[in-house]
């Protein structure tokens, strides 16, 4: 699938779009806030325009970001400038060595990838400390909008996972069942609006059955929880 930079980033800035990632940003943060930060390494595979690679260079991660699009690349490397080393690969296949990183970030690329469970074992084959994945909910009111029968559409041409589907992959890929998961945003795209009572309903996070954007966490050593400003202050379980 080809892919347009600046299309994808133009979305972000529709009123949908900068309510889908204000949401996407309090899932990322929330569960991302289980990882120390400082001196810590991490790998972003699918990091697109660095939307997300940003926001994790911001708090507080030295960031690498691979994308096999060039043109997101480009993109990505605009943005981030020397924050952060961009290059083109494929994640089902990296040029990295095992434990390269502490942390691999998986962001709603694993719907794209022709091999999912071999893009989860490369993460898990470069990552020291845990695994990270975002990805489109099967289960959610919004793939019967924009998942189901739309092959026109990048999302129509998405593979969306159902969490039982997910949890499974990740336990193969990754060799551990996620420690803590949640979605966000589990009304259809109509609801993604500021006016009440819209954005109460998509204020919290929600378990990781119901939302359109559901993220799990995989943990290979045990961490002391962080709380960033805005999140969590403590970890529930999964729900």
């Amino acid at each position: 699938m080809s892919w347009d930079a600046a299309r994808y980033d133009r979305w972000f800035e529709t009123p949908e779009g900068r309510f889908a990632f204000a949401a996407e940003r309090r899932l990322l943060e929330a569960v991302v806030a289980g990882w120390p930060r400082r001196g810590k390494s991490l790998l972003e595979v699918g990091c697109g325009t660095g939307l997300f690679l940003d926001l994790l260079y911001h708090t507080g991660f030295d960031v690498t970001g691979v994308d096999r699009s060039e043109s997101m690349v480009a993109a990505a490397r605009e943005r981030l400038g020397k924050r952060a080393d961009i290059q083109v690969a494929n994640g089902e296949s990296l040029g990295f060595e095992d434990n390269e990183f502490d942390y691999v970030v998986l962001w709603s690329v694993l719907e794209f990838c022709d091999d999912p469970l071999g893009a989860l074992r490369e993460a898990a084959r470069v990552a020291a400390r845990g695994v990270l994945v975002g990805f489109l909910n099967r289960w959610s009111l919004y793939w019967l909008s924009h998942g189901r029968n739309r092959p026109g559409h990048s999302l129509g041409r998405a593979r969306w996972f159902s969490w039982p589907e997910m949890r499974r992959m990740a336990e193969q890929g990754l060799g551990r069942p996620p420690r803590y998961a949640r979605s966000v945003l589990p009304g259809p795209k109509s609801t993604w609006r500021e006016a009440a009572p819209w954005k109460y309903l998509n204020a919290p996070l929600y378990p990781v059955c119901l939302g359109a954007f559901a993220a799990l966490r995989v943990d290979y050593v045990d961490e002391k929880p962080l709380t960033p400003v805005g999140t969590l202050k403590a970890e529930p379980g999964m729900g």
